[in-house]
């Protein structure tokens, strides 16, 4: 017998709210958090950084330092770059929100993490001096730049032994980790999960990169849009508490909204070029599983997708397919939006950032908007929010998650609105 599984915890650390309740109001009002390019990034040398973008989406305002809420030890804050730092303070909201060290016993609990670039920061920085100076690179450089940093620093600080991994699956890290999470938990593998995604890549030679990828918008990421020309890049972190809904249940918590479905594929096709047929695989297998959980019908009752929505041409028309050949003729009445045109792409947090923002509509009822665009691209079909945000049609009560990764790794969560 499956167990049911909810979600009683959120935390994160975004470019539009270091807290929830920040992250949630920025989210409803429409508020960007892609700004002008920063002067100076780590590893940069000069003022000008030659990039043909303008504009970033970076986390401001964390300080885990001097920000009580905030507050590292100094021996974390030395072995860890700032995305593992994100992490921490994300899982630490979560956990302390649904109280699930108390309730759960911790030797057993979850952690699954996600993150594609580990400590980028931390290692530009060490092969700067090695290569510039000869300099000798410190110990903790090793530490620094481990993608499993974030994970093995929320277990050590929480006192968590049980299965604690992270996922690096490019763009779709964060999802698969939420996704393998709730497997866990469903199954009875673990008692309760800290599942979710962090990421600050965001430095000198990171941005080069993707400048030389041609994908990054001049301008902001407009996802679905008529004139969309990119991407916008980012940096965050969301954590979510997974656990049975009967433990829920039993001291009264807050249940967000239930996961019921998880759907992965690979596309088998190329490593940047994505094809429809793969996404709309993952669709489709995560409306599979969530008749495991109860649910009939599922593709009739779908009323929101928070899409991968980069903005750029080739990944939102090929998004766009695969939600048609994933839900046929339901496809062009189903209400789609995109967080990134908010919070710019995170990689790694991406997809638990949204899965975020995926579990706040449910929890409310009401979807948000994709900022920034004016004209939906008419050749997509799709029904695409714009303008304001728009009430749930309540008998179509399942969201999903979509998030589709260079290398052609898709993850697809299923959420559904709570019911008792």
């Amino acid at each position: 017998m499956k167990r049911r599984v909810v979600v009683t915890g959120l935390g994160c650390i975004t470019p539009i709210g270091n807290t929830v309740g920040t992250f949630r109001d920025s989210l409803y009002a429409g508020q960007s958090g892609i700004a002008p390019l920063a002067t100076e990034f780590p590893g940069m040398v000069g003022a000008d950084p030659g990039l043909r973008f303008k504009t970033t989406a970076l986390v401001k305002g964390f300080d885990p330092v001097n920000n009580e809420s905030q507050r590292l030890a100094s021996g974390v804050i030395v072995a860890s770059d700032s995305s593992a730092q994100f992490g921490i303070v994300a899982a630490r909201q979560a956990a302390a929100e649904s109280s699930v060290l108390i309730h759960h016993d911790p030797s057993a609990i979850a952690i699954i993490t996600g993150c594609a670039c580990g400590g980028r920061a931390a290692d530009e920085e060490a092969n700067r001096h090695l290569f510039t100076r000869n300099a000798r690179v410190p110990p903790t450089a090793i530490l620094r730049t481990m993608a499993s940093s974030g994970s093995s620093s929320i277990a050590i600080e929480m006192g968590i032994s049980g299965p604690v991994l992270n996922i690096a699956t490019a763009c779709a890290s964060g999802t698969h980790a939420i996704g393998l999470a709730f497997q866990m938990v469903r199954s009875g593998m673990a008692p309760a999960a800290i599942a979710g995604g962090y990421e600050a890549a965001l430095t000198f030679g990171f941005l080069r990169a993707w400048d030389s990828m041609r994908v990054v918008s001049p301008t902001s990421c407009r996802p679905f849009s008529a004139d969309r020309d990119g991407m916008t890049l980012g940096e965050g972190a969301a954590m979510l508490v997974l656990e049975p809904l009967e433990a829920a249940q039993a001291r009264g918590a807050h249940i967000y909204a239930e996961v019921v479905g998880f759907g992965m594929s690979a596309d088998a096709h190329h490593i940047t070029q994505p094809r429809a047929e793969g996404a709309a695989l993952a669709m489709g297998r995560a409306l599979e599983d969530s008749v495991k959980s109860g649910v009939t019908e599922p593709a009739n009752r779908v009323g929101y997708i928070n899409a991968h929505g980069t903005g750029t041409p080739t990944n939102d028309a090929v998004e766009a397919a695969a939600i048609h050949q994933a839900l046929g003729e339901f496809a062009p009445r189903i209400p789609v939006g995109a967080t990134k045109s908010q919070t710019g792409h995170s990689i790694g947090a991406a997809g638990a950032i949204e899965a975020l923002a995926t579990v706040l509509a449910l929890d409310s009822g009401s979807l948000p908007y994709t900022a920034g665009v004016s004209t939906i691209d008419p050749t997509l079909n799709l029904d695409v929010i714009i303008g304001e945000c728009r009430a749930m049609d309540p008998q179509r009560d399942i969201a999903l998650s979509n998030s589709l990764a260079f290398g052609g790794l898709n993850a697809v969560l299923a959420f559904r609105r709570f019911h008792d």
